[in-house]
């Protein structure tokens, strides 16, 4: 098999991918075409059916295992399929492991991480909270551990909710030791849960689309209710305290219009916010260079509001 990653302009190739995506367009001359994003492990790829009446073309979804024959392109900087034939692959023809796009790093290892960060937080009430949910919740760290911390913007893979979460969570850390004003077990508690509604904002792998809950509550309110769940069954939970970490999960997009029912008001909420945006934008600009073919300029990319282009090296 030729993974995503291992493709090159002007390949020509016939493989299977996951079809995650498929839309039927109209060119501006009025001409029908199907485009799809195509998906393994490693990454996803742009791809076109230009003429859908093809013979050769095969009826198949989204989300099918599709066998493509084409050949590859550069359009704007990025890969694109030109697709020729297409069919439904059988079953015995592929193992579905290899299509799902996953953390570069260990699962195990990165789990194992983000608990002995757990094991330094010293205020007795959150280390019960963040036990409650990474130690005795055996569902909830399964799913944990699975999900992907975004749609497509950063992180969409699997492991990627917990690569994010302990990104910034390390970040946090960073800032406590830093500046003494910072309260560290709020802040590392507010940290390692403050994206835990992504585990219900978004299904499983290999849909990874919105839930109904997702789309009507998103990520930060449904964060709070769990957070709340686990709270109702810590006796004399501090009420100052509860307000306090809950409020930095619902001010953790630091602005109305990115999402955050507040904006920050206390010092952890601002350190949180800065730790989660970094760690976001930093993976951004991480899997545009990847996604890259060329040497220089990437292109415009939205998510930075620029246009980026890769470092030169001496």
């Amino acid at each position: 098999m030729k993974y995503i990653n291992e493709l090159r302009e002007g390949d020509n190739i016939s493989e299977i991918y996951l079809c995650r995506k498929k839309q039927s367009l109209i060119t501006k001359n009025g001409k029908s075409y199907e485009s799809l994003t195509l998906q393994d492990k490693t990454g996803s790829l742009d791809a076109k059916i230009w003429d859908p009446g093809n013979p050769g073309i095969d009826e198949f979804d989204a989300l099918d295992y599709v066998e493509v024959s084409g050949n590859v392109t550069a359009y704007q900087g990025h890969l694109q399929l030109n697709i020729r034939r297409a069919r439904v692959a059988r079953e015995g023809e592929y193992l579905a492991a290899d299509f799902l796009p996953v953390s570069g790093r260990s699962v195990d290892d990165m789990f194992g991480e983000l608990q002995k960060f757990i094991g330094t937080v010293q205020e007795p009430h959150l280390k019960k909270l963040l036990d409650s949910f990474f130690t005795e919740d055996a569902a909830f760290i399964k799913v944990f551990r699975r999900s992907s911390a975004a749609k497509s913007v950063h992180h969409g893979f699997v492991g990627g909710l917990l690569e994010h979460t302990l990104g910034v969570t390390t970040l946090c850390h960073y800032f406590a030791r830093t500046y003494p004003i910072l309260n560290r077990d709020l802040l590392i508690t507010s940290a390692i849960l403050h994206d835990i509604g992504k585990t219900r904002e978004l299904s499983a792998f290999p849909q990874n689309d919105y839930t109904d809950d997702g789309q009507l509550l998103g990520h930060i309110v449904i964060g709070v209710e769990m957070v709340d769940e686990k709270l109702r069954d810590i006796p004399d939970f501090p009420r100052a305290l509860s307000s306090e970490l809950r409020h930095c999960i619902l001010a953790h997009h630091g602005e109305l219009e990115f999402g955050s029912p507040k904006k920050p008001a206390i010092v952890e909420a601002i350190a949180l916010n800065f730790a989660d945006n970094m760690d976001a934008k930093m993976e951004i600009f991480k899997e545009a260079v990847a996604a890259s073919t060329g040497d220089d300029w990437i292109g415009w990319q939205g998510m930075l509001d620029s246009n980026i282009r890769k470092t030169t090296l001496s």
